[in-house]
């Protein structure tokens, strides 16, 4: 088992992501417990900037190092340095170039649902590939930062590289992709309040580089709580989707979602049903498993169209090119989505 001097020298030569000074230079570790009985150590550290894609890179360096050096678990908190400590060692500030402010913008499409378990984040991907193909230049971010599943729906195996100052995002399917998931290790739950969402979802917006995209997706989480609060914040020219089920409780629960963007002045474009029915490949009959009719009832409701409406249907698989949720363009529900892209291109066209 590790002993609190060695875990400090292990600790303490690693750099601080914005001052880049060691840990021990800026006397940054603040508090080491250790219990020799379950083999755990937990830590407490102070940076810069809390709640950043640079505090879970350096959560994973530190988590890293422990585990080599013989640590069976680490629990680790982050604490704002004090100010005169950042003041000391703060570079003069350059502004690099941010998403939010850049000359040209991409239209912002947000994907959302009243409720969970209704194929929200199936759409997103498979909307963000849609619009790939044809041609546009496209990036996604999983903004459902509790429940991050993006990168395992597009088979991403690697995480983002740190360039300079800037996170370049992943690319899969020709589509440029940052998730909460990339910054987390082995799938740990997020238990963040509110106010640190919002500063992770805006570091997605101003230290990724995204490069020059005619169309941002984001996957939002269900419901109408703080992350979707805000995007309506940050994004007030933000188109939006809405997804249901055909079951008219789902229609009913995601007209929240819908009424929300309307009262933030937000735009919403379209709906799509998922899971609208089951379709036998022996006999092709078709199986409205949930009900009929929630689609055309809640874009009604909003008065927007209905974009299209997905069957109940697993994408094929195959080991080279491992997508469990990304259907190929020639699948039958892989050209649904074809038809709604092309249909969202129609209706939000690229900004020139």
């Amino acid at each position: 088992m590790l002993n609190e001097q060695t875990a400090r020298k292990i600790v303490g030569e690693l750099n601080e992501p914005f001052l880049h000074r060691s840990l021990e230079e800026l006397n940054a570790i603040e508090e080491i417990s250790i219990k020799a009985e379950k083999n755990h150590i937990s830590m407490k550290i102070g940076i810069a900037k809390t709640g950043t894609s640079e505090q879970m890179q350096l959560q994973q360096e530190i988590v890293a190092k422990l585990k080599e050096a013989g640590a069976g678990t680490v629990g680790l908190r982050f604490t704002d340095l004090p100010q005169e400590v950042t003041a000391k060692y703060q570079a003069p500030k350059q502004e690099d170039p941010s998403l939010l402010s850049s000359a040209k913008q991409p239209v912002y499409i947000a994907i959302a649902s009243g409720k969970g378990g209704v194929g929200k984040s199936t759409v997103s991907v498979n909307l963000a590939v849609a619009l790939a193909r044809l041609g546009k230049k496209v990036g996604l971010i999983d903004a459902d930062i509790y429940g991050f599943s993006v990168p395992d729906m597009m088979g991403i195996t690697k995480r983002p590289v740190v360039r300079g100052e800037r996170i370049i995002p992943v690319e899969r399917f020709g589509v440029q992709v940052i998730s909460m998931g990339f910054f987390v290790e082995d799938n740990a739950p997020v238990i963040w309040r509110g106010p640190m969402l919002g500063k992770m979802l805006n570091n997605f917006f101003q230290e990724v580089e995204w490069g020059d995209l005619d169309y941002l997706l984001l996957d939002l989480p269900p419901g109408t709580g703080d992350v979707a609060l805000d995007v309506h914040a940050m994004l007030p020219s933000c188109k939006e989707i809405i997804v249901t089920t055909p079951h008219p409780t789902a229609a009913f629960v995601a007209a929240r979602a819908g009424a929300m963007a309307l009262r933030t002045d937000h735009e919403v474009v379209g709906v799509v049903e998922n899971m609208s029915y089951f379709e036998s490949r022996t006999t092709g009959e078709k199986e409205y498993v949930f009900g009929k009719g929630g689609g055309e009832k809640l874009g009604q409701e909003l008065n927007v169209p209905v974009l299209g409406n997905i069957p109940l249907q697993q994408p094929d698989w195959n080991e080279k090119d491992f997508a469990p949720s990304v259907y190929a363009a020639d699948h039958p529900t892989g050209e649904i989505y074809s038809s709604i892209a092309k249909k969202v291109a129609e209706i939000v066209p690229v900004n020139v």
